[in-house]
This record gives C-alpha cells, structure tokens and sequence, in this order.
C-alpha cells in the first residue's frame, strides 16, 4: 500500500481527461490520472474508421501540453467547408455557403485527426511528464470533503488531493455522487460515423449537407499509401432508417453515402468499421460540487452537427487549467470555492451558447417544410453574401471567440512551464 499527495486527481483518461492530466503536469502541477480501462497498447493498431475534428484553438492546446508534436503522422488540415441543403438522391441546392481559411487567417480551420492517432499521441506523452501519475486500469472510490479530497484504490492505495475531476463521459458517476441533475433531449436519430476512400483528392475540403432526416458531413481524411484519397463522414438520420443502413454490404452502404453527398469524389469504397450511437443532449445542472470539477462529455453533450463535441470538452481543460494554474501561482486554493467559481464562470457560457445553437441548427434544418426548406437556403445564399457575418461564422468553426484564451493560445501554458530560475 502507498500514500499519494497531489493537486488534482483526474478520473477518466480518454481524450479530455488525458489531455488535462498532460496540460496541468506540463505547467508543474502535481497530477494523478486514474481510468477503469487500461490504456491502448502505444503501437498504432489498425484504422477502424474513427477521425476527430481538431478545430484550430484546440490545436493550439494540444501544442502547448505537448501532445499535438507526438502525432505518429500528419494530420489533414481543413481549408475550405462548404455548407448546402439538399435531399438524398438530388443535386444540393445552388444556395450555398462557402467557407475558405485564407479569408480569416494563415491557418486552416481544423484539421482532422484518427482517433488511434491521438490515443497514441497522449500514451506518448503522459510517461515523460515528472509531475504525473496514471493508473490504468484502477477501480476507485472517492470521497470529498471541504478540506480535501480522498482516493482508494482496489490495491490499496490512497490519494490525496486538492481536486477531483469527473471526465468519465456521459454516465459519471461522480457527477451522480454530487447529485447533479441533467437535462436530457432524445433527437431520435441515430448517429453513423466511419471512413471511405474515394477516387478523386478532396482537397482539404469538407461538406455539410443538411438533409431532411438529420445532417451529414464529409471530413477529409489524411492519405494513406493503401488509400491515398480518404475522408470520414459523420451521418445522423432516423433510428429505423439507420438500423437499416448499417445493415448494408458496403456496396449498398457505399450507393446510400453517394445519394447524400453527391459524386464529386468519384466512385467510393467504405472502409474501417462503422460507428453508430443515439443522439441526445445532455446539460449538467452545474459543472462543479465540494472539491469537484466536471468536464467533457460529463457535464455536456451536444448533437454532432457543427462536430465540435470534442472541441467543447478541450475548452473545458483550458477553462479548468487556467483556473488551477493561476490559484497555484497566487498561493491560493486550487481545489477551493474561488478556484471553481473561476473555471465554472469561464466555461460554462461558451459550452450553453454551443448546445443551444446545435440544438436551433438541428431543428432548423431537420425539416423538410417546403416553405422552411426555402426560408433556410436564402439564408445560407445571403450570409455568403456577408463578409463579417461569414467571418464571424468561421470564426466560431476555429473555436476563435471562446470564453478561454491563454491556453488556447499556448501562451500561458509555455510562460508557466518554462524553466523557473
């Protein structure tokens, strides 16, 4: 048995609680990083079709934990974004959105990144960080006072920490223990996620359908020698019709992508397995308790049309980093009330202005009333008309415009970690 004393106590390593644990450890904070499941083997296993897409602030947090440099291979950056209405089968409407990177900045949109990749970029960087400890796998049992927080393991060891961190995913059970509640909103639809190669290259280029059923997006996808022309798509429609979808052989399946998207790409071949789960949001009454902060999926859940889940939940690492690393370089509580206040005061706005405008997207464009299905193409035609509005836009793609700005910039990440004198 051992006695462990730190400043904050992470549970759950997925890609939100990894990258926090990496984040607080490279600026000198004391960490520990507990997960049921034991970390993937750090080889790169075979490509089972999953892809993130990494908006440009959270590359930037990445970058600055030192986790984006560990990447087994580049990832494809997002130039351009084209947005249109539709219905499977026809020609998208002549109405639409473009959206070109060049007209913001020097950096693209986003890039998109494997899910295997990014396991092995954190599984890469975790072991050298001198200020963090992971187990993996651990059973624990916590328990919070307002003066600290205990951690039992199943091997008998104990924690000590200033703050313990939920980002266990949507069934926390930390979140129940502090008596949470959440809103929950069933959409009905059921999300498809995977991978296909195609003939011709997709040019950094990435498409947002909306469809009658739910929206589907094709992300562009790093080349491989195998599939030199690749891409990802994230596809919502309704429960029955998706059951019967994922049922196909990949010829039809293949067939059913085409309708959706068009024939710009040629001829298409799935690849990698299929992904499927409802879709519902969730909203955490609160993101903090005693000791306790939330983050992630734990404390919010949006739908995947705008695809920045992911995105929402590294906001949340930098809204809690920097509150945990200006309470520790004032001498302060970095577990205490102040602290919580800080982090739940920063993130908290930015995560409802998200959930709330996917919600209206999804409602908007999930109608096929002839007279909504008008009213909405005129305005996607008029805000490509409208330079600020469209920056504005694309903007808020970036993750540009957040609650959050150090560690999104790298910048106080990079000042706290240098070398102290």
């Amino acid at each position: 048995m051992s006695h462990i004393e730190t400043t904050a106590c992470i549970i759950g390593a997925g890609p939100v609680g990894a990258t926090l644990a990496a984040t607080l450890a490279a600026a000198g904070i004391s960490t520990v990083a507990l997960d049921r499941a034991p970390l993937p083997p750090m080889e790169l296993p075979d490509f089972d079709g999953r892809a993130y897409a990494i908006a440009l602030t959270s590359q930037r947090l990445l970058a600055a934990s030192g986790i984006w440099d560990r990447l087994p291979g580049p990832p494809q950056p997002i130039h351009r974004i084209r947005v249109a209405d539709g219905r499977p089968g026809h020609d998208p409407s002549a109405l639409k959105l473009d959206f070109d990177s060049a007209e913001v900045g020097p950096d693209p949109f986003g890039w998109m990144v494997e899910a295997r990749a990014l396991r092995v970029a954190l599984n890469a960087r975790l072991p050298h960080l001198p200020n963090l400890r992971v187990f993996a796998p651990a059973e624990a049992s916590v328990t919070r006072t307002p003066e600290g927080a205990t951690i039992r393991l199943a091997d008998g060891t104990t924690i000590a920490a200033r703050l313990v961190v939920a980002a266990e995913g949507r069934d926390s059970a930390l979140r129940r223990q502090a008596g949470i509640a959440v809103t929950r909103h069933d959409y009905g639809q059921t999300g498809m996620v995977g991978a296909f190669a195609h003939e011709r290259p997709h040019n950094g280029t990435a498409l947002e359908m909306f469809l009658p059923n739910g929206p589907f997006a094709q992300l562009p996808l790093a080349g491989t020698p195998e599939h030199p022309h690749a891409s990802a798509f994230v596809w919502s429609d309704r429960r029955d019709l998706a059951a019967r979808f994922l049922a196909m052989d990949d010829a039809a399946f293949a067939r059913e992508l085409t309708r959706r998207m068009g024939d710009h790409l040629g001829r298409i071949t799935p690849i990698g397995r299929r992904w499927s789960y409802p879709l519902s949001a969730l909203w955490a009454q609160r993101q903090t308790d005693t000791r306790l902060a939330i983050i992630g999926d734990a404390a919010h859940g949006i739908h995947p049309i705008a695809g920045q889940g992911l995105n929402l939940g590294f906001r949340d690492v930098a809204a809690l980093a920097e509150a945990i690393i200006e309470a520790v370089a004032a001498g302060e509580d970095p577990g205490g009330t102040a602290t919580l206040r800080r982090y739940e005061r920063r993130a908290r706005p930015d995560a409802a202005i998200m959930l709330g405008a996917t919600h209206v997207l999804e409602k908007l464009f999930g109608n096929d009333f002839g007279p909504v299905r008008l009213a909405r193409r005129l305005g996607i035609a008029a805000v490509d008309r409208m330079p600020r509005l469209k920056r504005a836009f694309a903007e808020r793609a970036m993750g540009m415009g957040s609650g959050v700005s150090g560690l999104l910039g790298g910048q106080a990440l990079m000042d706290l970690s240098a070398p102290r004198g």
